[in-house]
């Protein structure tokens, strides 16, 4: 059970049934900022992946792999079945070091930038917008 008093009221509530609401709260689509995610996406994407989510930026084609277009079917498909790879991506690094690498060599500094959750909803927000958007 978890407390919540605010002022004389006091409520119990069962902590497992708390999380439950958050969660649907917090991954709802309406509640997400696109302002917030259209920011970070632009000042830390957008160097390789471009305005326009296609590796269209201007470091796309100085990394091997270059940057792929994430407005492809194969890459639709793939966030549909796995919705979580837009922030996986950011957190595990599958490419390991490619993106400081391409980065340092190119002479583009990004600031270092401590993600919360909000952040990485806002982005998947931003960008699964943009991507289902795209023919």
């Amino acid at each position: 059970m978890l407390l919540i008093q605010h002022g004389q009221i006091k409520i119990k509530i069962p902590f497992l049934a708390l999380l439950g609401v958050f969660s649907l709260i917090q991954t709802s689509p309406a509640l997400a900022d696109n302002t917030n995610g259209k920011s970070l996406y632009l000042q830390r994407c957008a160097v390789c992946h471009g305005a326009d989510i296609k590796g269209t930026g201007p470091l796309a084609n100085k990394s091997n792999p270059p940057t792929p277009d994430l407005t492809t079917s194969a890459f639709k498909r793939r966030l549909s079945d796995y919705p979580g790879v837009i922030v996986s991506s950011i957190i595990l690094r599958p490419n390991g070091n490619l993106i400081p690498k391409t980065l340092q060599e190119n002479g583009v500094k990004i600031p270092p930038h401590a993600w919360s959750v909000k952040d990485l909803r806002d982005l998947h927000q931003y960008m699964s917008g943009v991507i289902s958007k795209t023919r």
